[in-house]
Formats: C-alpha cells, structure tokens, sequence
C-alpha cells in the first residue's frame, strides 16, 4: 500500500486539535500538541532598540523568529516594527520569559497574550439591545439598509415617506434580515451634509413607526449625539456611528447612558497611511478606548472597517484580503459592502447592477470571519450567507 501524503491548512487551536485526534493521538497528546501546529504573526510597532534586541533574543531561543530593521544593531535607528514569527507553543514560552525582563516589557508580554487569545476563534458575542438579544458569531446576521435621504447613492429618495419606509423594512424583516439599520444623512462622496435638526426630522417619524411595527433590532446610522439620543428616546436599540464616537465628543455618553451595542467605523478625511491594517487596528484602539473612559460597555462593540470610507478602491480590496487581522481586537466585525463603489469600479457597473460583485464580498468577508453583513439585497444576500455559513461554520448553515 502507497502511503499517502497530503498538506492541511488550520487556523486555529480547535482546528489543530480536531486534526491530531483524527489520528487517534490521546487527549493528553491533543492538548500538548495543538499549540504546537498553529503558527501566528504578530507584528509589534514603535519598539527601541533595546526592546528589539531582547526581543530578538528570547524569541530565537524558543526557536521563532523575529523580523526587524536592520538599524536595531547598531541603534541607527530610534524605534523599529517587529513582525514574530513563531507557534502557540513557542509564543507562551517567549511571554513567560519576557515578563522576566526590564524595560516595559512585561506589559507587552500580556499585550501578546491578548492579541494570540483574540485570534482564536471567538465568540458567541451576545448583544443587549434594551430588551432584545443579538448573538453575533454563530450565524452571520444580516443587516437590511433603509434610508430615508433624498441623495443616498443607492436608493436615495425610496424610502423617506414613514409608510413606505415601514413596509421595505417589514419586507426586508420577511426576505430574513435580523436588524434593520436607519440613515437620515447621506454619506456618498460629494454628499450634501445635513444638521442634527434636519436628520432628526427625516430619522425620527420613520423611528417611531418600525419600533412599533418591526420584530427585529433597530439600529440608526448617526455620527451625531443629538441625533443618538433623540433616536434612543424615540426606541431605537443600537447605535451605527460613522465616526466610531469620535467626530462627536458627546457619542459615547450618549452610548453610555443607554447601555446599547454601538457600531464603530472606521473613518478618516485622507488615505494616506503608514501601514493600512496596522493603521485600522490603532484607530479602532483608540475609539474603544475613549468608548471605555466614557462609560461604554465594550461588550457591546461591533467594528465596521468602513469599505469606502478613507480608503481607494485598492485600498478597500486590501482590507478585504486581509480582513482576518481585526480578529486580533476580540470583538465581532460588520462588513458592508453592499453596492459600494468599489465594486462598481472593479465591474464597471452602476449601483442597481452590483448585486453579483455585493455577493462575492459578502462571501469572501463572512469566510474571513464577519459576524454581520450589512446590504440593501436582503433576500439574495440571506442566501448567500447561509450558504457561506454552511461552508465555514460547522453548523452554522
């Protein structure tokens, strides 16, 4: 009999350890060995060159590795990026052995912890939207778009009547959305900005009737406090700030003060950046942070990337590829992609001709682990992600 030889691709501990005791290894041997068969990256940024150099040092002794500038020998450089290399195993030896040196590196040996911890599958996340529950990493949910502007890029002017507005989001609710997310301000490139008063007045009227009407979560799109807390009054159950509770200093008590799951999307004015993920993991850091400070429970933080939003059409490719990075921040992601630009400038195509391209995305980012999608197709894209569930998460289609 030939004997067979084949490669195999884990991502996780639960998946290596799945795969040693496919061939019969004890439990014992599952639990020494699946550390052992998962490999990570970590990349460390702003280290001095006597960080690096230890750095350097007790990694290699647990037989890692650790990529930095060449200046860090010599010291022709004040501070360096360090890209780890090394398996589960030999990261809880080189932490164990970091929290014994000097110079802030303990601290950064808990910082790796919880960045390896994050990258492990995670989840179930379960949401408190006042009185109503999301459990975000099971199945993806779907988040159904309703806009009442009169200049959305995609649907703009449809919906602002109240009624019609209920009776999309009541279709959307039966085609399987499991939230609906409610945008009184357009965000398109070239949009024209609208005051608190004038979102309120288109937001507010619509608020009232699908809180009362619709059985599912209501989430309104908002940068703005005042608009926050007038949605919040009138029942709203989540918060989708554009701005990650940053443009408006008074968003995270608003947050806050209502105990309900927020949205953080990353935003910027320009797209220029030193290292495009690393960049998005440091914004989202520092929005959690002052979420925190402020009084929001990071248990009810889901981060949105922001496809379109500060980013070109290849920039917004490249965080698609590389969507799996945000896993190291702990919280479940919502991608939304839905009729994007970027999907026009990649087809050619106008915004009611994107639904194959909004497809693919949905596809490809639920396969790199987002918990929700946010579309104006419901109906197709429920499929489309229940198929993708069948596919990626055992159990999940």
């Amino acid at each position: 009999m030939d004997i067979g030889v084949w490669g195999i691709n884990t991502g996780s501990l639960r998946e290596s350890a799945e795969q040693i005791a496919s061939v019969g290894a004890t439990a014992a041997g599952v639990r020494i060995m699946a550390p052992k068969a998962v490999h990570r990256l970590v990349r460390l940024s702003g280290v001095n060159p006597r960080q690096a150099n230890i750095i350097k040092q007790e990694m290699l002794a647990q037989g890692g590795d650790a990529a930095l500038h060449r200046g860090v020998l010599d010291a022709s450089v004040e501070h360096s990026d360090i890209l780890l290399m090394a398996t589960r195993r030999q990261y809880e030896l080189f932490c164990a052995k970091l929290k014994m040196q000097p110079f802030g590196l303990p601290v950064l040996a808990g910082r790796i912890r919880d960045v390896l911890d994050n990258m492990e599958e995670a989840g179930p996340w379960r949401l408190s939207c006042r009185g109503r529950e999301l459990v975000l990493g099971g199945r993806t949910l779907v988040m159904g778009i309703l806009n009442v502007t009169p200049d959305s890029f995609s649907d703009g002017g449809r919906f602002a009547d109240p009624g019609r507005a209920l009776e999309h989001a009541l279709a959307m609710v039966e085609d399987g959305a499991d939230l609906i997310d409610l945008g009184g301000e357009s965000t398109r490139p070239g949009h024209q900005p609208v005051d608190a008063a004038e979102e309120i007045r288109r937001v507010i009227p619509v608020l009232a009737r699908l809180v009362e009407k619709v059985p599912v979560p209501v989430s309104v799109d908002t940068s703005k406090a005042a608009v926050a807390r007038e949605a919040l009054e009138a029942g709203a159950h989540i918060i989708n700030d554009q701005w990650a509770l940053i443009r408006d200093g008074e968003m995270a008590a608003v947050a806050a003060a209502y105990n309900v799951p927020v949205v953080l999307m990353h935003n910027r004015s320009g797209t220029e950046y030193r290292d495009l993920m690393g960049d998005i993991v440091d914004f989202f850091r520092v929005s959690m942070t002052a979420g925190v400070a402020a009084g929001v429970n990071p248990d009810q933080m889901v981060l949105d990337p922001g496809f379109g939003f500060g980013k070109t059409p290849a920039q917004n490719l490249a965080v698609l590829r590389r969507l799996k990075d945000l896993a190291c921040l702990g919280r479940p992601v919502l991608v939304g992609t839905s009729r994007k630009s970027m999907i026009g400038k990649t087809l050619d195509l106008p915004p009611d001709q994107r639904v194959e391209g909004t497809a693919a995305t949905v596809a490809l980012a639920i396969a790199a682990g987002a918990a929700v999608v946010r579309v104006h197709d419901v109906r197709q894209m429920v499929r489309v992600a229940r198929m993708t569930d069948a596919v990626v998460r055992a159990g999940g289609g």
